[in-house]
């Protein structure tokens, strides 16, 4: 990933929160007919390795477990906020003129290698703390346990546990920060303008670039 210096995110505690919080990652793997990529959603073990470890799983139909380069580093993708921004928001537009649009992003790299874990106790434990991640913020959480056991054992018969150890990892905040001043300022509000989380996210982000910088 191309990541010149002004846009690059290098701590590991923000690049975490960004796995934690977009945790359906785009993996891409080398399979026998050439690049592969799956959309799955990995938990983060951030304790486990100097970067954390990924854990997830795959259909057990899904060819990604059993055809892919051993040798080689997979690349989990997690996106970020990301928004449109129209130079209608630069400040500068009516000075100079000289401005054009551009996409603002976030985005984390993680790449490790891949190891295959068919073990069904493994994948209680995973599924029992993936479903708690994602139902930490409803009112009344599911949990496995709710659905009939026999129900449960069957369905994981289907599908195959992953793990990632992260070897590196890499962010890029394209977050305006290479904007003077007044048009961060309109980039923020143009985005809070447009309303929606995506939007306001972005402008967090665009505020938090801004006041670091």
């Amino acid at each position: 990933m191309y990541i010149p210096k002004q846009f690059d995110e290098p701590r590991l505690e923000v690049l975490h929160d960004l796995i934690r919080a977009r945790p359906l990652s785009t993996l891409v793997t080398l399979a026998s007919s050439g690049l592969n990529a799956n959309h799955i959603p990995l938990l983060l073990s951030p304790e486990l390795g100097s970067f954390g470890t990924l854990h997830g799983h795959v259909a057990r139909a899904n060819p990604l477990w059993s055809d892919y380069q051993k040798d080689v580093e997979v690349l989990a993708i997690f996106q970020g906020p990301d928004a449109y921004i129209t130079p209608s928001w630069y400040a500068t537009k009516a000075e100079t003129g000289k401005v054009v649009p551009t996409w603002n992003y976030a985005v984390a790299h993680a790449y490790g290698t891949l190891r295959i874990i068919d073990d069904t106790t493994w994948l209680r434990a995973h599924l029992t703390a993936l479903t708690a991640h994602n139902e930490a913020a409803f009112p009344a959480p599911w949990q496995v346990s709710d659905a009939p056991h026999d129900y449960t054992e069957k369905l994981m018969g289907a599908i195959v546990g992953i793990e990632i150890v992260i070897t590196r990892l890499s962010g890029k905040w394209k977050v305006s920060q290479n904007q003077p001043p007044q048009n961060q300022a309109g980039v923020i509000d143009g985005l809070r303008a447009r309303g929606g989380d995506e939007f306001r996210a972005m402008a967090a982000l665009v505020e938090a670039g801004k006041t670091s910088g």
